[in-house]
């Protein structure tokens, strides 16, 4: 399989989430909404009989997705693809999105942008150089000599690499405040053509950014009182299984792939990072009070709920962002993390995890007060 494990043991040191931040743009689109603007775009008549059944089939019957937030003020404006189109659609709303969710991230923390001393920026849907963190650092006003780094080309796991980083820099005693950034402007990486998984990925994905605030230490400023530390972590990176979910370039543009063995493979991979990091905490997934998952989708939902012998409750908070928000790639997790704090969820261990391009997996445990 050409299957390597990496695995991290507790270090000196902690890491705490001190503040979680989100941000989408301002309009709503329901289902009804998208395929009715599909159906009057030119694309609908580029497309075959067969495309047309699957559109309306994703669309029409319960998928897990109810809304979408996309970054255009029309839906006729998603049809617009073209490789001019797309790269302006990112660059006008990945840094204000990006911006926002961290804003939101400090604010919650208590911690003022000159304080940070990192911050590291994760996306796929879009490429600029220089990267997104000088956006990011430039509207925040970060100090000039603070720490940048852009991670790109982890898909919908990156979140969970990009709090690794940021656990690493606070572990070289470098920093003592770092932010984390996942932005995904998914409209700006639109694709469309007649096979299925191309298709099926238009229907699911919007546009959205999470942040968090990372820090050595407590505080009780966040989340009223709440702590959340950051206890251990494993990864997982398949790369014989990379075609099964990637970004491929074609015509100048972002066209993703998506394969039907993606449940199952999520589901298997994800249960084998989080037995890893269980042995060696000495724990069982019934100590697992919460879990903050990224959902991929219903079928992907579904399948980690059947492999690690859950209630569907157990996965609400996932299931409940993705109803609202659709598949917000590396973003989503910040989201479902945000959603389970508002909600007073149960103190006690928490898994955290999310899979995607690679074929990669990764989760960490999670202590919150």
């Amino acid at each position: 399989m050409g299957l390597g494990m990496t695995s991290t043991q507790p270090s000196v040191g902690g890491m705490f989430i001190r503040g979680v931040g989100t941000a989408t743009p301002p309009t709503r689109y329901t289902k009804a909404e998208c395929l009715a603007a599909f159906e009057q775009s030119d694309w609908f008549g580029r497309l075959d009989a067969r495309s047309h059944l699957i559109a309306r089939t994703v669309l029409q019957r319960d998928n897990g997705i109810d809304a979408r937030r996309l970054a255009v003020t029309k839906l006729d404006e998603v049809f617009h693809i073209d490789p001019d189109t797309l790269a302006q659609r990112f660059l006008a709303h990945a840094p204000t999105l990006a911006s926002t969710a961290a804003t939101r991230a400090l604010t919650a923390a208590g911690v003022a942008a000159h304080d940070i001393d990192a911050v590291v920026v994760s996306t796929c849907t879009g490429y600029l150089c220089p990267g997104l963190s000088g956006y990011v650092a430039e509207r925040l006003a970060l100090r000039a000599d603070v720490q940048a780094f852009d991670l790109v080309g982890q898909g919908c796991a990156a979140a969970l690499p990009n709090l690794q980083l940021g656990r690493a820099l606070l572990a070289s005693l470098t920093c003592k405040h770092v932010l984390s950034v996942c932005v995904e402007v998914s409209s700006a990486a639109m694709y469309l053509d007649n096979d299925p998984g191309v298709l099926i990925s238009a229907c699911l994905f919007g546009d959205g950014a999470g942040a968090a605030v990372l820090s050595g230490e407590p505080t009780s400023a966040a989340f009223v009182g709440r702590g959340i530390e950051w206890i251990d972590h494993s990864s997982l990176l398949d790369p014989s299984q990379r075609d099964a979910l990637k970004f491929e370039t074609r015509n100048g543009m972002l066209r993703n792939v998506l394969t039907r063995t993606v449940p199952a493979l999520a589901a298997d991979y994800a249960l084998r990072v989080l037995h890893t990091v269980l042995s060696r905490a000495g724990l069982h997934s019934d100590d697992i009070k919460t879990w903050i998952l990224h959902a991929g989708g219903r079928d992907v939902l579904q399948a980690v709920q059947r492999r690690f012998e859950l209630q569907a409750s157990d996965l609400r908070y996932s299931a409940a962002m993705l109803r609202e928000y659709g598949n917000l790639s590396s973003a989503f997790v910040y989201f479902v993390l945000q959603a389970a704090l508002a909600d007073d969820a149960p103190a006690g261990w928490w898994w955290l995890s999310a899979f995607g391009a690679g074929f990669s997996s990764h989760g960490a445990l999670l202590r919150v007060h």
